[in-house]
């Protein structure tokens, strides 16, 4: 099986063959810390549909520049679908782009609170009309988990596409 960044460049290949537009891509990242963006970019010619990305860590750098509000994170939590829609739909504002994926999530070892163990995640994905997330829990290390979660936003992303025909 190919690989999935190869597999979304192909259906975004497809895509502008069918309709003779660019779908383009950015990403906003905090667990992953970066990951998805250079599995992306790891495709030769991705710059035709691939933008930029955001590595938002901090609660202040979602507020600041991706215009999380800070009553989401106060009610919800960092970690949650909320803040992952809110990320990816500032995002893709902020980058100006058709589809903007994002990650939230709790790496390891440290960082859990109650109800919310080591390797939780919500990925984001927000289109102008439209946005979704995605709740997963991966059981491996620090790394695995980041790993993990970028291979299912990838995941998210290919679905998506699929979708679009």
């Amino acid at each position: 099986m190919a690989k999935l960044e190869l597999e979304i460049a192909q259906l975004i290949r497809d895509y502008q063959a069918n309709t003779a537009t660019w779908l383009t891509i950015a990403t906003v990242e905090s667990a992953t810390s970066g990951r998805i963006a250079d599995t992306l970019t790891n495709v030769p010619g991705s710059s035709d549909y691939f933008k930029g990305a955001v590595v938002a860590y901090s609660n202040e750098v979602k507020i600041a520049l991706l215009r999380v509000k800070k009553e989401t994170i106060e009610s919800h939590g960092v970690v949650s679908s909320e803040v992952a829609i809110e990320m990816a739909q500032g995002g893709r504002k902020l980058l100006g782009v058709d589809i903007c994926l994002s990650d939230t999530g709790i790496a390891g070892p440290s960082g859990t609170t109650p109800g919310k163990p080591a390797g939780l995640f919500y990925l984001g994905l927000a289109t102008k009309d439209e946005s979704l997330s995605e709740k997963h829990i991966f059981r491996g290390d620090r790394e695995k988990n980041k790993r993990n979660a970028a291979e299912a936003a990838l995941n998210m992303l290919k679905q998506y596409l699929l979708r679009l025909g």
